[in-house]
């Protein structure tokens, strides 16, 4: 994190947004919208965030969730409606508010390999534990047992090692479990794209919680604010760190009264 006051850093982007005649707002969602559930599929949004996001994409903002997930989980999951543009899997997939999907194309080979990155967890007797999604085949063990986690993590390490080496694979730990995953595609392409997309003197932040998020952090620096969200601090390239839920709320508050809206 740069050894800068951080109210400076605040008070600068926040009169940068004001001023801005385009403004992107980038999310991660586990972690960061919402705390994390030993089921999934549990895992709501901290229950102030919707509407206040709802009213950001009200005022002109232009709202992107970038997940892990798989897109289309987040429709209905978020709480948000209409639901905004997704880039899920890591940037492999984007859904767009009008429905419009797109994914990128794998080659044939990186897909067999995940397969049988899939293939050892079940051997293993884990299919429970077992996520797949484009791009990637991932593996959770938020609450079992810590002894089990452990012992859990270790296998699937020692046994996916050799896939990640013959196929240039990469070995992502998130909070909760392991991901295998193709290399060529990661947060940091999402955030690459839309900069590409978008003006340069547009005022654009990143919010995120994982060591996933990094990779978006760094194709952020230079050109917009780069918020870690989460309990703990932890080495990070952000610019910032917010604890959620309370100043997570406050900054979108502060974000929607810079855009003119009413928080």
């Amino acid at each position: 994190m740069r050894v800068l006051d951080r109210e400076a850093i605040y008070i600068s982007f926040l009169e940068q947004l004001k001023n801005a005649d385009r403004r992107i707002l980038l999310l991660d969602y586990d972690g960061t919208m919402a705390p994390f559930h030993k089921d999934r599929t549990h895992a709501f949004p901290y229950p102030e965030i919707p509407p206040l996001l709802t009213e950001i994409m009200k005022a002109g903002t232009r709202l992107v969730l970038v997940t892990g997930r798989p897109s289309r989980e987040l429709v209905m999951l978020s709480g948000l409606y209409p639901h905004p543009e997704i880039w899920g899997s890591h940037g492999l997939e984007r859904l767009m508010p009008n429905g419009d999907y797109s994914v990128v194309t794998l080659p044939g080979k990186e897909e067999a390999a995940l397969l049988k990155s899939a293939d050892v967890v079940r051997a293993l007797g884990y299919e429970a534990n077992l996520e797949l999604k484009p791009g990637g085949v991932a593996v959770h063990w938020r609450g079992l047992d810590p002894a089990d986690a452990e012992k859990l993590r270790g296998m699937v390490s020692q046994k996916w090692k050799p896939l990640i080496e013959d196929h240039a694979l990469k070995l992502l730990e998130f909070d909760g479990g392991l991901e295998i995953r193709v290399s060529s595609v990661d947060k940091g392409y999402a955030v690459k794209s839309i900069l590409k997309e978008s003006s340069p003197d547009a005022a654009v932040a990143y919010l995120g919680d994982d060591l996933t998020d990094e990779d978006a952090f760094l194709a952020l620096k230079d050109r917009g604010l780069r918020i870690l969200v989460r309990p703990q601090h932890r080495p990070t390239a952000a610019d910032l760190w917010l604890k959620p839920p309370e100043q997570l709320g406050e900054f979108l508050h502060q974000w929607l009264l810079a855009c003119g809206g009413e928080a």
